[in-house]
C-alpha cells in the first residue's frame, strides 16, 4: 500500500502542476465584489427564494417592479412587494428589511443615497434605464404663451396663482423644488409647493389642461403623461434638478452582500436593462386601461420575448434548470373546471365601470366642480390672507390668551405660546396659517351643511333612512378612502377636510334631535327658531328651555 501511495504522489504533483494556472486564472476571475456580474450558472440557496421589493409608489418604479416580479414567479421565485418612500427604502435597505430597488433615480436620489453607499449598506448593481428626465414642466400652450424657462414662473404667478404642483411628501423632487422656494431662487420664495400623490397632481393638470389654464408641475420621463398632454419640460433648472431637464439614470441597488448570498438574483439584476417606450407602454396599461400591475406585466412579457430572453440570459429557475429554455418549454397552468371557475373568468367589470363613470363626471360636471374648487380655494387663500395681515407675534398671543380663557389653564396657555414660537423659529409659520385656515373653513362649511341637514334628517324618516347607509359606510371605510373621489374631482386634496368633518356634524346634529323630539319647548311657548337654537345645535350644553 504504501508504494503505491508514493508512486501517485509523482501523478498528484503533475496534476497540481498542470492545474496552477487554471486555479490562479480562476482567482483571478472571480468577483470582486457586489458590483461584479455573478458568475453564471450558479443555484441559490434556499434562503433566497424570497425576494423583497421596495415599490415607491411611482407608476414606473410600479411597472418595472412588477415585471421583475412576474418573471420571478414563472422562474419559481416568491417576490414580495412593499410600498415604501424613497428615504424610507434606503433605510430598510440598510436594516435589511428590502433586498432590491429598482427605482432609484440618480442625480435627483443622491442625497437620499450617499450616506449609505459610503457605509457599504446600499450596493448599486448598475443602471438600468438610461435617458430619462426629471424637472419642472408646463402644458405646451403655456410654453408658447412665454413659460419656457424656470425665471419665467415668477412673472406667470397671478396666473399660476403662486403654486407649483409636486407629488407626495418627502419625495427628492419634492425636497428640490421646497429648497429653491426656500433660497427665493428664480424669485419664488412667494409661492408654495402643492404636494399630493401622482394621480393627484396628474387630475389637476388634466383639470388645467382642459381648460387651457396655466399650470407648472412636477414632470418625468418614461411616463404616459408625455403622450397624454402636449407639455414641454422647462429650461434653467440645472442648479436644481441637474443637466439635460433633470437628465436622469436609474440604478438597481441592493442590500450589502446580496449578489453574493443569491448570485442567480444577482445576475439576473444586472442583466435586467429597461427601455422608455417599455416602460412608457407598460405604465399606459396601468393608468390609461386601468391593468392590474401584474396583468399588464404578464401581457407584456408575452408581448416581449426578446427582452425576457436578454434577462434571463445565464440565469437559473429556482430549481436549477436554465431558465430561457425551462421559461419556453413552461405549459400554462391547468385552468380548474367548474362554476367557480364559469364564475370567475367572468367577473363584472366594476373597476372599469367606475373608472368611465368618473371620466364621465369630470367630463361633464367641469363647470360645478370648478365652482366648487373657485369658491373654496377664494375662501381659504383670503382667510390665510387675513391671517398672515396679522403680525405673528400678536396672533400668537391671542391664540395663547383664547386657550386660557377656554380652558382656564395658564400652564396650557404657556404650552400654546411655547409651540406657536417653536413653529416661528422653526420656518413653518406660513404653512401653520394655511393649515389653520383650512381649519377654519373646513368646521364653518362643514357645520352649514352638516348641522341644517342632520336636523331636516331627524324630522324626515325617509331623508334619514336615505343619509344613515351612506354614513355608516362613511364611518366604516378607512378615512382616505372616500376621499379619493373628492381628491380627483375637487383638487387640491385639501377640500376634503371639509368631507371628513361634515360626517361628524350631521351625525352629531341627527342624534341631539332624535334624542329630544318632540321639543319641550313646545309647552314653554318658546317660538320655533329659539327652539331650534336651544335644542338642536351640536354644541348646545343643555337641553332645558
Amino acid at each position: 500500500m504504501r508504494w503505491r501511495r508514493a508512486a501517485a504522489w509523482p501523478s498528484y504533483a503533475l496534476l497540481g502542476t498542470l492545474c496552477l494556472p487554471l486555479i490562479g486564472s480562476s482567482v483571478h476571475a472571480a468577483p470582486a465584489g457586489d458590483t461584479a456580474v455573478p458568475v453564471a450558472g450558479k443555484r441559490d440557496p434556499v434562503g433566497c427564494q424570497t425576494v423583497r421589493f421596495s415599490d415607491v409608489g411611482w407608476t414606473d418604479v410600479t411597472a418595472t417592479t412588477a415585471l421583475v416580479a412576474q418573471l420571478l414567479r414563472s422562474i419559481g421565485y416568491s417576490p414580495a412587494v412593499t410600498v415604501l418612500s424613497v428615504p424610507v427604502t434606503f433605510a430598510s435597505i440598510q436594516n435589511n428589511d428590502i433586498d432590491v430597488f429598482l427605482g432609484n433615480w440618480m442625480p435627483a436620489q443622491e442625497a437620499d443615497r450617499a450616506r449609505y453607499v459610503a457605509d457599504g449598506s446600499v450596493v448599486v448593481i448598475g443602471p438600468n434605464l438610461s435617458g430619462a428626465k426629471y424637472t419642472l414642466a408646463a402644458p405646451a400652450y403655456t410654453y408658447a404663451a412665454g413659460l419656457r424657462d424656470f425665471r419665467d414662473i415668477q412673472r406667470f404667478a397671478p396666473a399660476l396663482h403662486g403654486s407649483i404642483y409636486g407629488i407626495e411628501p418627502g419625495n427628492d423632487g419634492n425636497r428640490h423644488v421646497l429648497e429653491m422656494l426656500k433660497q427665493d431662487q428664480f424669485g419664488l420664495g412667494g409661492f408654495k409647493l402643492i404636494e399630493s400623490s401622482e394621480q393627484g397632481m396628474l387630475a389637476q393638470v388634466e383639470r388645467a389642461y382642459r381648460d387651457k389654464q396655466p399650470i407648472v408641475f412636477l414632470a418625468w420621463e418614461p411616463h404616459p403623461m408625455n403622450m397624454r398632454f402636449d407639455l414641454k419640460y422647462l429650461s434653467g433648472g440645472d442648479e436644481v434638478f441637474g443637466p439635460n431637464y433633470g437628465g436622469a439614470t436609474i440604478y438597481t441597488v441592493t442590500r450589502k452582500g446580496y449578489s453574493a448570498q443569491c448570485p442567480n438574483m444577482g445576475r439576473l439584476l444586472a442583466n435586467l436593462k429597461f427601455t422608455l417606450r417599455g416602460e412608457s407602454e407598460m405604465m399606459a396599461a396601468i393608468l390609461d386601461r386601468h391593468e392590474t400591475p401584474e396583468i399588464a406585466a404578464t401581457e407584456w412579457l408575452k408581448a416581449n420575448p426578446m427582452a425576457t430572453k436578454a434577462w434571463l440570459e445565464g440565469v437559473l429557475t429556482f430549481e436549477g434548470r436554465p431558465a430561457v429554455s425551462a421559461l419556453a418549454h413552461t405549459a400554462p397552468p391547468p385552468r380548474p373546471g367548474g362554476f367557480e371557475q364559469w364564475i370567475v373568468s367572468h367577473k363584472i367589470p366594476v373597476g372599469d365601470a367606475m373608472a368611465v363613470a368618473i371620466d364621465y363626471v369630470k367630463t361633464h360636471g367641469t363647470y360645478l366642480f370648478d365652482g366648487i374648487s373657485i369658491v373654496i380655494r377664494g375662501t381659504v387663500d383670503g382667510v390665510t390672507a387675513l391671517l398672515r395681515a396679522l403680525p405673528s407675534p400678536l396672533l400668537i398671543v391671542a391664540v395663547a390668551g383664547l386657550a386660557w380663557v377656554l380652558r382656564r389653564s395658564l400652564s396650557l396657555a404657556v404650552f400654546v405660546a411655547l409651540a406657536l414660537l417653536f413653529i416661528l423659529n422653526q420656518g413653518y409659520w406660513l404653512a401653520t396659517l394655511e393649515t389653520l385656515s383650512l381649519v377654519m373653513v373646513a368646521t364653518v362649511a362643514s357645520a352649514a351643511i352638516g348641522v341644517p341637514l342632520g336636523i331636516a334628517a331627524a324630522h324626515r324618516p325617509r331623508l334619514f333612512a336615505a343619509l344613515r347607509p351612506v354614513l355608516d359606510l362613511m364611518q366604516t371605510l378607512p378615512t382616505f378612502v372616500y376621499l379619493i373621489p373628492t381628491l380627483v374631482l375637487l383638487c387640491p386634496p385639501r377640500y376634503a377636510s371639509r368631507i371628513w368633518a361634515f360626517r361628524r356634524y350631521r351625525n352629531r346634529s341627527s342624534r341631539r334631535e332624535r334624542l329630544l323630539a318632540p321639543h319641550p319647548c313646545s309647552c314653554c311657548g318658546k317660538s320655533n327658531c329659539r327652539a331650534l337654537h336651544r335644542l338642536s345645535s351640536p354644541g348646545s350644553p343643555s337641553a332645558s328651555c
